[in-house]
């Protein structure tokens, strides 16, 4: 289609928030508009298949694309006004690295129209007849959006939601989570506002707008009042306007005819939302980043750990089959745990089976509720509980973290905030709801606010006091509670405990070199054993020891013969606790560093500036003189 085709589409905005469509009166019926289409019915057989993009994978597909270097003129009659360029539709979607998180934004739409009747919403793959490729269907019973709500759907950045029950607030969602999925969208909706029911179409095409060379976002849509019997077009503008944008729909989407178009809404009833999202993005291998095959019940991302072909122990299996690894790949599994309070009369349908939800606190051994209370400066927060507990196949496989949530929706699944390596915490998992801290705007995690510190350095501690306080039930020694031995009988694959810890003290000359400091720990378990060293935090940076770093050797001394230690006598649980607020201390003091290192980059970046300007300065004081002595 040539540009100058598509030179009369509205550029459709909303900024209004009544509810009767903005001034939208009635035109022409639709048989006489039919008649003057450009696409007819009786032409259907002869319409070109679907056009595609040339670069289907999502990564690449922003680009080469051209920028004109002009801009197009604004239309006569209307306000010149700044342009949203297509590609920014790309650019915008790419703050979803990850597919299922796309699919989680969709599914929030459909989960705030729970306030609005919503029983339902159902997530499917279909084939498009045109070139028989799959599409995505996201479809729910809500309230439906009528000729003004589509618009602000469409708009970029609107958004009415601001209830503390809503999960929606950017106005952004739909935007960037359906053009993360593929490269089309088409939207269809039915509503009654006001004893008028009306149903509308609109197409999000980023194929549409970079093949026709297009300069700002254009959405063309078509609204029908069908409260009498047949369907009654609602026209803005003129009939033409209406028609030019029933063409570009039957060209660019799924649907080569009206009746195919109106046949979408047979299956939703009064009212509900349909979206098809098509041209799905491919991986860089070629094939579709989502995979429909492997599970008929199932949607998922490729496991490319899965498949590398390489036989793995039963352990690695069964670390595999645990949610907290599943979920990465099976979008039933991500659902199942993507809302925290169980719905009682609404259900999430994937392929036509409906997504049993599951919370990992109900199957909890030895469960806790720690409660909460956020502080910020001259702010309080209501208090949160804490559900921390062993999963039940705790300590066998070595899972810990939290999974938290924001307004009901889960943002960080299985949060580790204890450090790489260490085994203690293993099986412990906690669940909470922290409704005052900010989400990003992908949802996937939390701005990295004052609060959002105090919460992790308050988790770190939560899982270090319940381990201290419950390991013994594993066969673990703590100084307070001696081992359960019959447990330790029972799980053989016990990790090894501190048995010795004997400090050797630094050489005066590593000493006055300013050598690292190095806590030595001796873990034993029968003729295993292993040695720990950490470097103080001074000669530490962000990737490790520096450049200067020189290892020292150690010579353990006995324990009897340091009688100056303050350790001595110290049980192995309280030197373990300590040696745990060290590393603590460690990670601190390694921040800090890092943000001193910034800010000296800033300042000799300005003392640079200042430099340059007094040499620019000192020349035109040079130049004055001279012209003075000339005079």
């Amino acid at each position: 289609m040539a540009k100058n085709t598509v030179a009369d589409v509205v550029i459709l905005d909303s900024d209004s928030d009544d509810d009767d469509g903005g001034g939208i009166g009635m035109g022409r019926s639709l048989t006489s508009l039919m008649e003057n289409q450009q696409v007819s019915n009786a032409d259907a057989a002869t319409v070109a298949p679907r056009e595609t993009l040339e670069c289907r994978s999502f990564w690449k597909a922003g680009e080469n694309f051209v920028i004109p270097s002009g801009v197009t003129p604004t239309a006569p009659g209307m306000v010149e006004h700044a342009r949203v360029h297509p590609k920014f539709l790309h650019s915008n979607a790419t703050s979803h690295k990850w597919a299922f998180g796309a699919i989680a934004e969709l599914l929030d739409n459909a989960v705030d129209e729970v306030q609005n009747g919503a029983t339902f919403v159902k997530i499917d793959k279909i084939n498009i007849v045109k070139d028989n490729t799959p599409a995505l269907v996201f479809q729910d019973n809500g309230g439906g959006m009528d000729p003004n709500g589509i618009r602000k759907c469409m708009s970029l950045g609107y958004s009415s939601k601001k209830s503390n029950t809503t999960i929606g607030q950017y106005g952004n969602g739909f935007k960037t989570s359906t053009m993360r999925l593929g490269a089309d969208a088409i939207v269809f909706s039915r509503s009654t506002r006001g004893g008028k029911s009306t149903q509308s179409i609109g197409l999000l095409s980023y194929t549409f707008l970079r093949k026709t060379g297009q300069d700002d976002v254009i959405v063309p849509m078509i609204d029908f009042d069908i409260s009498s019997v047949r369907p009654q077009p609602i026209i803005y503008g003129s009939p033409g306007d209406w028609s030019t944008n029933l063409n570009i729909l039957l060209k660019w989407s799924p649907f080569s005819t009206m009746d195919e178009i109106l046949q979408q809404f047979e299956d939703i009833g009064t009212h509900g939302t349909k979206v098809i999202i098509y041209n799905l993005w491919l991986n860089d291998e070629g094939i579709y980043e989502l995979s429909f095959d492997d599970d008929d019940e199932d949607i998922r991302l490729r496991d490319e750990n899965a498949q590398d072909g390489k036989r793995l122990y039963a352990k690695t299996l069964e670390l595999r089959s645990h949610i907290s690894y599943r979920y990465r790949h099976s979008l039933r599994a991500y659902i199942s745990m993507l809302y925290l309070k169980k719905f009682k009369n609404f259900k999430i349908i994937l392929r036509g089976i409906p997504v049993e939800q599951f919370n990992i606190a109900d199957e909890f051994r030895h469960p806790e509720t720690i409660m909460y209370k956020p502080q910020a400066a001259a702010m309080e927060y209501a208090a949160t509980g804490i559900k921390v507990g062993f999963i039940k196949e705790a300590p066998k496989l070595p899972i810990c973290g939290f999974n938290v949530y924001h307004k009901n929706r889960l943002i960080r699944p299985f949060w580790k905030v204890v450090l790489e390596g260490s085994t203690r915490g293993n099986g412990v998992v906690g669940v909470l709801e922290a409704n005052f801290i900010e989400p990003a705007h992908d949802k996937q995690d939390f701005e990295r606010s004052s609060l959002f510190l105090r919460l992790e350095g308050r988790l770190k501690r939560i899982i270090s006091d319940y381990w201290q306080s419950h390991c013994h039930v594993f066969g673990y020694q703590t100084g307070q509670i001696p081992a359960d031995r019959s447990k330790r009988i029972a799980i053989p694959d016990q990790p090894p405990t501190v048995s010795t810890f004997n400090p050797s003290p630094l050489p005066s000359d590593k000493i006055s070199q300013g050598g690292p400091i190095i806590r030595e720990i001796n873990l034993s378990n029968a003729s295993s054993s292993r040695t720990v060293a950490v470097a103080a935090p001074h000669l530490r940076n962000s990737t490790g020891l520096r450049s200067n770093f020189q290892p020292v050797q150690l010579n353990p001394q006995p324990a009897a013969a340091d009688t100056g230690n303050n350790i001595v006598g110290k049980s192995a649980d309280e030197i373990r606790e300590e040696n745990i607020q060290l590393f603590m201390r460690c990670e601190e003091y390694i921040k800090k560093e890092n943000e001193i290192e910034q800010t000296v980059k800033s300042l000799e970046k300005e003392l640079e500036e200042v430099k340059s300007k007094c040499a620019q300065l000192a020349l035109l004081v040079d130049a004055k003189k001279k012209e003075m002595q000339q005079v």
